[in-house]
């Protein structure tokens, strides 16, 4: 076991810990892929039966007293482990660690979209949508509601950046998921990838046109790609041009939208309904 007790922040071995953007993370090869980093014992364990490969463990040494992060370090017990009290790993993280732990991780190869979508019927794609917390909530409610994949495009968060991760409780790593397109161009131009795969595309959007999520031609639908759009613009018009239906979520109460995170909880209710 090899456990380092830290004292202060200048070592270099923290770096990813404290002095790297997510960028920088992702671009630090270590093997082919870059880094992530996982946070909380539960999101840790989840990562690793998800198959992701540790590279170092930063923890409150209370977690190691008790025992939290045994399971952990018995499985890997070649890592670096780095532990100090509360208060330095405040320093060092900027913020109070409460669930205690940070593992620094490689990221795991991505898929293609063959890989992802081969047995799908039910998919989330996300378009543009920027806030980590947002994105982290959609893959927890994906994952819970039995959504089986979901595609980002090249302008939305990094599921595996650390916000996303810890907000979908490493729920990240149960869905399968990969990106659609490689620059912002691409997309929607590459709807028509999902519809040549006899997936309907239906866009979450206000309109006159829209139908509602609980539509009986929707439903009935053998494969149906659910886009998603940022909170302060929504779809682009392309998008919704290009879907085969737009959809909504009939409101009450003069209300005219949900957070994209709970419209996603939602539309994955009604549309695994039938899957």
């Amino acid at each position: 076991m090899n456990i380092t007790k830290v004292t202060d922040l200048t070592s270099s071995a923290l770096d990813v810990y404290v002095r790297l953007t997510g960028a920088e993370l992702r671009n630090k090869k270590e093997g082919s892929e870059g880094i992530f980093i996982a946070e909380s014992p539960t999101v840790i364990e989840v990562a690793i039966e998800g198959g992701c490969e540790p590279i170092s463990l930063l923890t409150d040494e209370r977690l190691i007293k008790s025992g939290d992060v045994d399971r952990l370090i018995r499985r890997h017990p070649d890592i670096p482990v780095y532990t100090s009290d509360r208060d330095t790993l405040t320093a060092i993280t900027g913020f109070e660690l409460t669930r205690g732990a940070l593992c620094a991780m490689r990221r795991p190869a991505p898929k293609s979209l063959e890989e992802v979508l081969g047995n799908a019927k039910r998919i989330a794609v996300l378009e543009a949508i920027c806030d980590a917390t947002n994105v982290g909530a959609i893959f927890r409610s994906a994952a819970a509601l039995g959504i089986d994949a979901v595609l980002v495009t090249p302008t939305t968060c990094d599921p595996l950046c650390r916000r996303a991760v810890r907000v979908s409780m490493g729920t990240v790593f149960l869905v399968p998921f990969a990106k659609i397109g490689n620059a912002p161009a691409d997309w929607p131009r590459d709807m028509d990838i999902l519809k040549s795969m006899g997936f309907k595309c239906a866009a979450m959007a206000l309109s006159d046109n829209s139908v509602s999520i609980d539509d009986k031609d929707l439903l009935s639908e053998e494969k149906v790609a659910l886009i998603l759009g940022t909170e302060g613009t929504g779809l682009t018009k392309e998008t919704i041009e290009k879907s085969d239906y737009t959809v909504k979520i009939p409101m009450s109460n003069g209300v005219d939208s949900l957070n994209v995170g709970a419209a996603a909880a939602v539309a994955f209710w009604q549309i695994t309904r039938q899957k």
